[in-house]
């Protein structure tokens, strides 16, 4: 028998119970009962989402997955019908107490006791009652390491399978990390790991500062990674742990794609970062003054005290705000000064633009500026959600409203964006069945989700962008007319790379944040092939280059030619030669012989490889020898 359940039989022969006792199945009251779920509603909220994921896992395997406060006292429970009339007999219901006081050895209160995952299988209960059991528990725990609850799969002792603990296990982790999220909410955030892929799934260490750089608390796997106690990281800053001041933290996040952060720990481990700035407006206006150094402060008169707090208020927005996308382009600050303008004002905004030229980012930005920052913010790709899911997704669905539909129902992206902003991107792309019911919630304010018949208030800020024609889609029937003159309040076009004057300043900052620092460079010559470029991808297709240039480069400096994709060369290689086919029907006009034309070829095809007559004579297909002969002097 494991050391864990002996110790556990110990304590409930301690706790006075006997083997073939009877155990106390009443559940607590009703209200007490409702007075318990209030108490653990934090955990309640983030555990059940979690709890349904992993009983869609188990589910038809004669098991129930069943939720405990920090006593053992079940506030909640998932199971297959055909299990719960055995689960009744020994009370696996809501109300009933599972510690080892109440029950001897099982799986919850063994869990509570020892504060680490259980497996008790059948008559390694305590109690007979309980031997046709196999129950495998997680406890959870809080921000300071105490347990919460735990979360705990029961079933039959016949249907046991080893990997059940695996997913009670993750499922616990899932909802720690959910509840560590919901804790620091005014808080800078770093999620880490030594890999880049591993950022974003439980395997990530999290680790939470104040906005002056004081750690606050880990998650599990943070104190793993970090190598430290919880007691001892208490006197440790973000600087200390991380190798950065937090005021490089902050100016990272300010560029226009701020890529993954290249850490190193206080043990010397590398690990790989992305942060998030969770700051209420006060909490960020703090953090700037503790975090970075600022000029002396001057006395305000007593007629600029509202101007000052206006000014501070407006300093306090969350960052990746519409100043950090001014790069110098005219078009562009034209722009930003068009949206500046209606910032609040309930005037809905229409982006348009050829893909990637970053429409997405610009809605992001006029959220984070504008009253609803500290809101929602929940974009929807009307092209990227199946034509038979995008009603549901958008409107959200009641329990049974269709076939496949989840329990509980699910409550849609416009909900789920009340208070905040819905940017629809890709409207052009909605189905045309579908756009009535979008133009009627935006009149009303009212979402009535599918298979309900009750209507819920909704308060939104509108974003949309597209990069088709609405009005050629209108003339063809595609796009109706009236919810085309509801969205564009004031519609803004970005320009394409290929017309923007400021494409070094966006090389610089894409460099920087891809690299976590301005250590690589283009070369001169680089540049020039870059400004000749058309970009049909526009920022998608630079930073995917460059991200790739820059493992390529490696450890050197700067970026050249030979760093770059074939395709890229190949696209430049094309585009020269159509310009040499305008320049030899220029030479032809002149009067210029077909030895000279060829020659101008030559010679412009060597330029472009750099002097290489190989890659010359593979590019024109001919021989290296028909170069020489062609361009003798070359000899």
């Amino acid at each position: 028998m494991p050391l864990i359940i002996e110790t556990s039989h110990q304590r409930s022969v301690a706790y006075g119970l006997a083997p073939d006792g009877a155990a106390d199945f009443s559940p607590i009251r009703a209200d007490a009962l409702s007075v318990l779920i209030e108490k653990n509603r934090l955990l309640h909220t983030h555990a059940v989402p979690a709890m349904e994921t992993l009983y869609q896992q188990i589910v038809n395997t004669h098991n129930m997955v069943i939720l405990t406060d920090a006593n053992g006292v079940i506030v909640h429970s998932l199971g297959d019908d055909d299990f719960l009339e055995k689960a009744n007999r020994v009370a696996l219901q809501p109300g009933v107490a599972w510690s080892e006081a109440s029950k001897g050895t099982n799986a919850i209160g063994t869990a509570i006791a020892e504060k680490a995952p259980a497996l008790v299988h059948a008559d390694q209960h305590f109690l007979s009652a309980n031997h046709f059991l196999t129950c495998s528990a997680a406890p959870i725990t809080d921000h300071l390491g105490n347990v919460v609850g735990v979360l705990d799969v029961s079933g039959d002792q016949r249907s046991f399978h080893k990997h059940t603990m695996a997913l009670v296990r993750m499922s616990a982790l899932m909802i720690e990390n959910q509840l560590f999220a919901a804790t620091f909410e005014d808080a800078i955030t770093v999620h880490f790991h030594a890999r880049p892929e591993f950022i974003g799934t439980l395997m990530e260490g999290i680790a939470s500062f104040s906005p002056g750089g004081r750690f606050l608390s880990a998650n599990r796997n943070g104190l793993f990674q970090l190598g430290l106690s919880y007691a001892a990281l208490q006197s440790h800053t973000f600087s200390s742990l991380f190798g950065l001041p937090v005021s490089a933290l902050y100016e990272h996040y300010r560029t226009a794609s701020p890529g993954l952060l290249n850490l190193c720990m206080h043990s010397g481990v590398r690990v790989y970062g992305r942060a998030q700035l969770r700051l209420s407006s006060g909490v960020f206006q703090q953090s700037l003054g503790a975090a970075e150094p600022t000029a002396p402060a001057t006395a305000p008169s007593p007629s600029a005290g509202s101007a000052a707090a206006g000014h501070a208020a407006s300093a306090a927005r969350r960052l990746s705000g519409l100043r950090y996308l001014r790069t110098g382009d005219p078009q562009l600050e034209l722009v930003i000064d068009k949206v500046s303008k209606v910032l609040g004002r309930d005037i809905p905004i229409m982006i348009m633009g050829e893909t990637g030229t970053g429409k997405e980012l610009l809605a992001q930005a006029i959220h984070n500026d504008s009253p609803r920052a500290m809101s929602p913010f929940v974009a929807v790709n009307c092209a990227s959600i199946p034509e038979t899911l995008i009603e549901s997704e958008l409107f959200g669905y009641e329990d049974g409203a269709f076939t496949g539909a989840r329990k509980k129902g699910a409550i849609g992206r416009i909900l789920q964006a009340n208070g905040g902003t819905l940017f629809l991107d890709e409207i052009g792309d909605m189905p045309f069945s579908l756009q009535a019911r979008l133009l009627r919630v935006l009149q009303e304010r009212m979402v009535t989700p599918l298979g309900s018949g009750k209507s819920i208030p909704v308060n939104v800020e509108v974003i949309c962008a597209t990069n088709h024609n609405l009005r050629e889609r209108m003339a063809k029937g595609l796009f109706r007319e009236d919810l085309y003159y509801r969205l564009n309040g004031l519609v803004v076009k970005l320009p394409p790379l290929r017309e923007r004057t400021d494409l070094d300043t966006v090389v610089k900052k894409i460099l920087a944040a891809e690299s976590g620092s301005e250590r690589h460079a283009i070369s001169p010559e680089l540049l020039r092939l870059f400004h000749q470029h058309k970009w049909p991808g526009n920022f998608r297709q630079l930073t995917n280059l460059l991200r790739t240039a820059i493992v390529m480069a490696g450890d050197e400096h700067e970026i050249c030619q030979r760093h770059m994709p074939d395709d890229f060369l190949d696209d430049i290689e094309v585009a020269q030669t159509l310009g040499d086919s305008h320049s030899t029907a220029q030479m032809i006009a002149t009067g210029a012989n077909l030895e000279e034309m060829e020659q101008s070829v030559i010679l412009k095809s060597l330029e472009a490889h750099g002097g290489n007559v190989s890659a010359t004579a593979r590019a024109l297909g001919v021989s290296r020898n028909t170069i020489y002969r062609k361009v003798p002097n070359l000899k």
